[in-house]
């Protein structure tokens, strides 16, 4: 490597800053510098490069396509510089885990077993975000998120935790007698899904169906919606393992279900090299799953 043909290392953050947060003053705040010194700063690596990284966009900016180029290199590299440097310093151990997962699955599964692992690692400080969107997981924010679907997820780490099926259930005295031998026999029943969610159109989609023809979709926060499945307020398409129990007392019956092995709960984490509590918890999780 010819390191006198590199550019500066503050021009460098310079522009990862502003690529990553998509603004001059932005990246000023996030390095603690005047948006006039990241602005001198990206005029430097443009003129050590030859070429234009940044153009005007009314008030803003943009990346030109170089600039784009230059971007999807350099943001994963010092990505791992920094996961790099937390390790060997330990600055990212003394902060607690932060874990996302669905409200359903945080609720039913995960609490009811997380004072176990509070009891067996009282050092590790865990902070739970039940969300039913798809968080980034990003250094110093995210660790760990437990996803539910076929374990794909692009640069990303997946590891399956707990294999469950979706199924369309609902309470006993909604659904009587009903005939199901497809998904369009469900289309005039009320529907239920946790808020935020999109299980519900997905499901439909997948079959074929779009989901804009429901009669009827209320969405509700998760801790809500097994309580009003089981008043008989709606039927919904749930992983067969948060409603074990239901299904086996008989105040909820499936309605339509089908047999996708790959289908579950997956562990997912950014590649590389993972903090101690990280994996402390992970290994805690499949031993929890194995039981």
């Amino acid at each position: 490597m010819d390191w006198l043909r590199m550019p500066s290392l503050p021009a460098l953050r310079a522009f990862a800053a502003l690529a990553q947060s998509g603004s001059v003053s932005r990246a000023g705040t996030l390095l603690n510098v005047t948006h006039a010194a990241i602005s001198q700063q990206i005029r430097q690596l443009e003129g050590h490069l030859g070429t234009p990284l940044v153009a005007r966009q009314g008030r803003g900016v943009m990346l030109t396509p170089e600039g784009t180029q230059l971007a999807q290199v350099l943001l994963p590299a010092l990505e791992t510089i920094y996961q790099k440097i937390e390790e060997m310093t330990d600055g990212d151990e003394t902060r607690p885990l932060q874990v996302a997962a669905g409200p359903l699955f945080t609720i039913n599964w995960l609490m009811p077993r997380l004072k176990e692992f509070r009891t067996q690692h009282p050092d590790v400080e865990i902070l739970l975000n039940p969300t039913a969107e798809m968080v980034d997981l990003r250094p110093a924010g995210i660790d760990l998120a437990v996803r539910y679907g076929l374990g794909e997820w692009p640069a990303l780490d997946s590891t399956l935790l707990l294999p469950s099926d979706l199924v369309v259930v609902g309470a006993p005295d909604l659904v009587a007698n009903r005939s199901v031998n497809g998904p369009d026999d469900l289309l005039d029943m009320p529907w239920l899904q946790d808020a935020g969610a999109t299980e519900v159109a997905s499901w439909f989609e997948a079959h074929g169906l779009n989901a804009s023809k429901l009669p009827m979709l209320t969405e509700l926060p998760g801790v809500y919606l097994l309580e009003s499945l089981r008043r008989g307020e709606g039927v919904a398409v749930l992983s067969r393992s948060l409603i074990r129990k239901d299904l086996e007392a008989g105040t909820l019956k499936v309605l339509f279900d089908e047999s996708n092995q790959a289908l579950g709960y997956y562990i997912v984490n950014r590649p590389g090299v993972q903090r101690k509590a990280l994996t402390l918890f992970a290994d805690w999780l499949k031993k929890q799953a194995g039981q």
